[in-house]
């Protein structure tokens, strides 16, 4: 990668870091500071104010992605850390549940994973971008690994409220990454995302359900996994020294498939193994012992297919996805995952009740296995071109800005096309050799 990619795969993650830390922090003690709460002793109300952000992220991801195709990326990421802070700054603030509730709700409605996703694809090249979600994807599973370490410690010396108060300066913190370390983007055709073009292709219809499938088997897993882990012999205040060890562990497991995904093209492949391995793991919990050895052999395995996915998935959405609908077709990948937090937790819970613990790990691997079958459909991926050219016109003035980006940005070979009304000018990005010069200089001087 260049210096521009890794300053941005870097500062991006670091912006999901920051986030995703705010957020995993609340959710190891919540539960036991609830019942301080007016009216917390409601677990129904508790599962609600823990849920609740992913609501509200799901009804806003898609938005907020076509809000950054029309406005750009940085601006509405701002909005959305603005809002998440005072989500924050609301639940620090509650003496009952249903505050909570509302700040939680808040905190969701800032729902701009699927903007920087598509900001860090933006300032990638496609045979780099997995390698850049890869990063995000690492300090998520970081962050989450040292929420589970750091939330008792700062619970018991700031409370529920000083928690949430963190949570707010870090979004804070957040923005002022993205203005000063975050290098812009050309965003391309904004306008065109309005129709929804494109976004429905069957491929990305094959990722979103991905997606879906494995938050589902993700969430349902962890509603019955930890008592399971009790059973074999480890308390629940030492969980940790069992995930810590485990997720770190699998970072360095995912780097080979991640690196074949990308210097070979072959994310299909990788992909494939990747969801067979999850399906291994699945059946595994069904139909093995459950000791503490084989259930950290298990997880290990589980959170490396997690995290190969997690990095691939949305690198091929974003390669996928029509350049001038990027944002909102991450938005609505983002949209499918939350929703797959959300069915997990519900299918794992009535399974689990009326069925018994087998049976949810069975469930998730007909899941899988169900995946693996739509997976091995996907077409493969084009080789990306390795190099854009960058070019600057001067717009006749006689010649209609609006629309004019799209109209260029839909010219053969054009992959980007910015207009800067100010100066009358357009900036395009083409793959050499292969763009209609004739078709550019009819757009920009206004001949036939």
């Amino acid at each position: 990668m260049n210096p521009t990619e890794l300053r941005a795969g870097a500062t991006l993650a670091g912006v999901f870091g920051l986030r995703m830390l705010g957020l995993f922090l609340i959710l190891p003690v919540f539960a036991l500071h609830a019942p301080r709460l007016a009216g917390g002793d409601d677990l129904t109300l508790v599962g609600v104010a823990l849920g609740a952000y992913g609501l509200s992220q799901a009804i806003l991801q898609i938005p907020f992605g076509m809000a950054s195709d029309r406005w750009g990326r940085k601006p509405v990421i701002y909005v959305g850390l603005v809002i998440f802070a005072a989500g924050s700054f609301l639940a620090a603030a509650a003496s009952d549940i249903w505050t909570a509730i509302a700040g939680r709700t808040l905190q969701g409605a800032g729902a701009i994973s699927s903007v920087v996703v598509a900001l860090a694809a933006d300032l990638t090249r496609e045979q780099h971008r997995t390698k850049v979600m890869a990063m995000i994807g690492a300090m998520i599973g970081f962050a989450f690994a040292l929420s589970l370490v750091a939330a008792p410690a700062l619970y018991e010396r700031i409370g529920m409220a000083g928690l949430f108060v963190l949570t707010g300066v870090l979004c804070l913190a957040a923005m002022a990454v993205v203005k000063t370390l975050v290098p812009d983007a050309v965003a391309p055709a904004p306008r065109a995302a309005a129709s929804g073009k494109g976004i429905l292709d069957i491929e990305l219809l094959r990722l979103n359900f991905g997606i879906f499938v494995l938050h589902m088997v993700q969430m349902a897993m962890f509603v019955v996994l930890p008592p399971l882990l009790v059973t074999a012999g480890l308390p629940g205040a030492e969980h940790w020294k069992l995930y810590l060890p485990v997720v770190l562990a699998s970072f360095a497991l995912m780097v080979p498939p991640v690196l074949l995904a990308d210097r070979r093209n072959r994310p299909k492949p990788v992909m494939v193994g990747a969801v067979a391995l999850l399906l291994a793991v699945q059946t595994g919990l069904a139909f093995m012992g459950t000791t503490l050895a084989a259930l950290a052999v298990l997880l290990l395995a589980f959170f490396a297919a997690f995290n190969v996915l997690e990095a691939l998935l949305p690198s091929l959405v974003s390669r996928i996805a029509p350049a001038h609908a990027r944002g909102a077709a991450i938005g609505v990948y983002n949209t499918t995952q939350t929703l797959g937090l959300f069915f997990g937790g519900l299918m794992g819970g009535w399974v689990a009740d009326r069925y018994g613990v087998s049976a949810v790990f069975t469930t998730c691997a007909l899941l899988a296995a169900l995946w693996g079958a739509v997976a091995a459909g996907m077409r493969p991926l084009r080789a990306p071109v390795n190099e854009l050219s960058s070019l600057t016109f001067s717009i006749a003035a006689e010649v209609d800005l609006d629309g004019l980006s799209e109209a260029l940005a839909r010219v053969r070979g054009v992959r980007e096309a910015e207009i800067v009304p100010a100066e009358r000018i357009a900036r395009l990005k083409v793959v050499p050799g292969q763009w209609d010069e004739h078709r550019v200089r009819q757009l920009i001087t206004g001949e036939v």
